[in-house]
């Protein structure tokens, strides 16, 4: 995983009410799917399988940093139960929610949404089994 000191320098310009919200969003990702790939990229962060693919086939999510949001984006984020009604997009597959305020965002849907992806096999349109917990 990339340090917390890397993400800061390399993400200096994004205010810090938007980087709290990326450094939770992080630390889900990390405690749903410690063994997933993290990418820094222009817009942000991308989580991934990389020993089942790249970013798009193995993806689990993004955190993309906007001017006035963050952006939790799902490349398969059509197919994945929503019961929150928190995502929105009019791309065939990937869906998105915003996120303005730490405060006010619902984390455990946000903790579920990221949780369910992270078990989402895009070649079968099916859910893996949820891991044990040890």
């Amino acid at each position: 995983m990339i340090s917390l000191h890397e993400l800061e320098t390399r993400f200096q310009h994004v205010p810090p009410h938007l980087f709290e919200i990326v450094v939770e969003l992080r630390n889900l990702v990390r405690g749903i799917a410690p063994e997933a790939r993290e990418d820094i990229r222009s817009e942000g962060l991308v989580y991934y399988y990389a020993e089942r693919g790249g970013p798009v086939s193995a993806g689990i999510c993004q955190i993309l940093i906007q001017s006035d949001h963050i952006r939790l984006a799902f490349n398969h984020g059509v197919h994945l139960p929503d019961p929150a009604r928190l995502l929105e997009g009019d791309c065939l597959v990937k869906r998105f929610t915003r996120i303005t305020s730490f405060d006010q965002a619902c984390w455990d849907d946000l903790r579920t949404l990221i949780e369910v992806s992270s078990r989402f096999d895009p070649y079968t349109q099916t859910f893996r089994a949820p891991q044990a917990v040890e």
